[in-house]
């Protein structure tokens, strides 16, 4: 299996890792999944923010678009005019912890000890999305982070487990169930949610 980044910051409830290629980052929501010192333990969290900028400490990227001969390049021709970009650039992806897999079983909650800096960030596979799923106390964690979009977040993860699971209509009716009786109290919220459930 390929890794697609390293852990850069890591903390109990979540983890930011460096892309190894530029702006190729898991999309939001994705499941991912941090090795850690124990070999038999692995951290789980799901992307909720991807962001590029400079490689540089306080630095930022300068317009490519237009050189001062006036001749104009747009998107893609950038990066071909420019390949030096992938050297001062950086994409990373913030993901929000939500379990870990120890000894071959999974946790939903915190692990023991955050992923190290610089180990091995991997996209989870589909099989372990399903194992994953399989179990949604981890919902309550979600949508209940602090800084983060929560809500966005749920529904982008949860159709994502809906679309690899064989049981994907069923899965979204048990998820919104859950959600339900979590936001029994916010009529407004749940609704909002419920609506960005459905693929």
């Amino acid at each position: 299996m390929q890794r697609i980044g390293e852990v850069i910051e890591a903390s109990t409830t979540r983890f930011t890792a460096g892309a190894y290629e530029l702006l190729e980052a898991p999309s939001f929501g994705a499941l991912v999944r941090a090795v850690t010192r124990e070999p038999t333990l692995e951290v789980y969290g799901l992307v909720y923010e991807i962001r590029t900028s400079s490689k540089d400490p306080g630095g930022r990227a300068l317009v490519r678009g237009r050189t001062y001969s006036g001749r104009e390049l747009f998107d893609e021709e950038i990066y071909a005019e420019h390949p030096d970009l992938a050297e001062v650039l950086q994409t990373e992806f913030s993901a929000l912890t939500v379990g870990y897999v120890a000894d071959g079983q999974i946790c939903h909650y915190l692990p023991p000890q955050p992923p190290p800096v610089h180990y091995s960030v991997y996209a989870a596979t589909a099989a372990e999305m399903i194992r994953f799923s399989e179990v949604t106390s981890f919902f309550r964690g979600v949508l209940f982070a602090a800084q983060i979009p929560g809500d966005e977040l749920l529904a982008a993860s949860i159709r994502g487990f809906a679309r690899v699971r064989p049981d994907g209509e069923p899965y979204l009716l048990r998820a919104g169930r859950e959600v339900a009786g979590l936001l029994k109290d916010d009529y407004d919220r749940l609704t909002a949610l419920l609506r960005r459930i459905r693929p």
